[in-house]
């Protein structure tokens, strides 16, 4: 893991692609420090000047550097102090074409924010030497639970297109408080989710519907509720905003209702109760069918 004290550096590159914008084109450093706004213009400038980011060709530009339209660069994401997550993923099933992982509640699936190798696909990466592991699918870093990765890049479509078809069962449980009227379960929530203030939080919007859930009831103790939730499409932060529709809030929640900003160093009291519980789907190449259930368990 990386040392709390030094910079942490990704092992893999992250490209972005110049656009074609309006004349007069930006400099360099006036479209990276405009795409990653959070970055800093500082790191901008610090990474131009010292070579940290080059063309496809492998050569270093900077910041008097011409823009290029549609010119593919390649950076390294860093950050300055990456702190170790004390939990730990398992793999719970892998073939030539595929690999389920169990991840905890806290890490990361892919690189982003603070973190660069504390994330589920660089700790596969290293633990299994499959370079060529992709994602399916994403887990919030604050939800424990089942990923799918693809292990063979010659047949990632197949396994994309269950998801983008709507072709495999996926099934979560909560922990959250009792819903306002819970004699009416099930519940089938639809919304429109778009992105809030600030930027890591979503919102429900009036608008053309582009999320839906299935909601159940499992049973209730004292103040709180165990559901199961089943996401029909896939929006940022679904489940916990259809969850909020119905007057419930997930125990741990630090985003909803109220915005609770992330603390330096990380707590790791109080996890989201929210768990990505089951998978199933029929193996677009095998064609025999799989199931698999997480061994991570609520507080409940």
């Amino acid at each position: 893991m990386p040392d709390n004290n030094q910079q942490s550096t990704s092992p893999t590159p992250s490209f972005v692609t110049l656009p074609n914008v309006p004349l007069p084109y930006p400099s360099l450093l006036d479209f990276f420090d405009h795409r990653f706004p959070r970055v800093g213009r500082d790191v901008w400038l610090h990474r131009l000047q010292s070579g940290k980011i080059c063309d496809d060709s492998g050569q270093p530009v900077n910041e008097t550097t011409p823009y290029r339209v549609n010119a593919r660069l390649q950076y390294f994401r860093e950050v300055v102090t990456e702190h170790p997550i004390p939990f730990h993923e398992s793999i719970l099933f892998r073939n030539e074409h595929i690999l389920i992982a169990d991840k905890p509640h806290f890490l990361p699936v892919t690189p982003g924010g603070s973190y660069v190798n504390e994330c589920l696909l660089h700790r596969l990466k290293r633990s299994t030497g499959l370079q060529h592991l992709v994602p399916v699918h994403r887990l919030d870093r604050e939800t424990a639970g089942l990923v799918l990765f693809t292990v063979d890049e010659k047949q990632r479509a197949p396994y994309f297109d269950l998801f983008r078809l709507g072709n495999i069962d996926k099934s979560y449980e909560a922990i959250a408080s009792t819903p306002d009227h819970p004699e009416q379960s099930p519940w089938h929530i639809q919304s429109r989710i778009e992105r809030g203030e600030p930027w890591l939080r979503f919102r429900n919007m009036e608008g053309e519907i582009n999320a839906r859930s299935e909601i159940r009831l499992l049973e209730t103790r004292d103040k709180l509720a165990r559901f199961e939730l089943k996401p029909i499409t896939g929006k940022t932060h679904q489940l916990r905003l259809h969850l909020g529709l119905i007057g419930s809030v997930i125990v741990g929640d630090r985003l909803y209702p109220d915005f609770q900003p992330p603390s330096d160093p990380p707590s790791y009291d109080d996890p989201l109760q929210l768990l990505a519980k089951r998978l199933s789907f029929t193996d677009p190449i095998a064609g025999n069918r799989l199931n698999f259930e997480s061994k991570f368990q609520l507080q409940w």
